[in-house]
């Protein structure tokens, strides 16, 4: 495929349907739907610096945010269409009313402005969920609401470090390890 060439309008509209129906699968949890929009499921969150690939990994990664945030929604802000790709600018919101990695529940709410590469091969299947977001907005979210001068909190405030130290640990190499793109010599 020529990085520069946009799909025609069917393909685009093939792929937006593939995106929306992604997204509106994931807000009921019918984890079946959305893995399906996949031949093989892999999310990569680049925040975490965290790759979830295949069936079960996905499957985890689903289980393990909606426990945390069981009411996890989204409003979509942008649409986007690239050579390869379908990018979403969205809203991610939710109630913090379950663990998150270590992090121990704060009962807060949140709304986090993200964005999503949802990137397709030559054939035009769905093989990767690029996700990007600041985790500090999130953070400050979800523990703001947390009066520090009141020492009662500060046991939750320190769980809540150290459940954010643990999820920083080593990145997954296949989100480091990156090659330059072949693009043309400046004149």
């Amino acid at each position: 495929m020529n990085q520069f060439a946009i799909p025609d309008a069917e393909v685009l509209s093939a792929r937006q349907k593939v995106v929306l129906d992604h997204f509106h699968d994931e807000v009921r949890q019918d984890w079946d739907d959305v893995l399906a929009t996949f031949p093989h499921p892999h999310y990569e969150i680049v925040p975490t610096m965290t790759v979830h690939d295949g069936d079960a990994a996905v499957r985890g990664y689903y289980d393990e945010t909606r426990l945390a945030f069981p009411d996890q929604d989204h409003e979509i802000i942008a649409l986007r269409h690239s050579a390869d790709a379908v990018i979403v600018e969205f809203w991610l919101l939710g109630t913090h009313l379950g663990p998150l990695g270590r992090i121990p529940p704060t009962g807060q709410r949140f709304r986090v402005r993200m964005t999503a590469y949802f990137v397709f091969d030559d054939q035009e299947n769905l093989v990767c969920e690029r996700v990007y977001f600041d985790t500090l907005s999130m953070l400050r979210q979800l523990i703001g609401g947390l009066n520090l001068r009141d020492p009662r909190t500060w046991p939750k405030l320190a769980k809540a470090v150290r459940g954010l130290l643990a999820m920083s640990s080593d990145p997954d190499p296949r989100l480091t390890r990156t090659s330059p793109p072949d693009l043309p010599e400046r004149a």
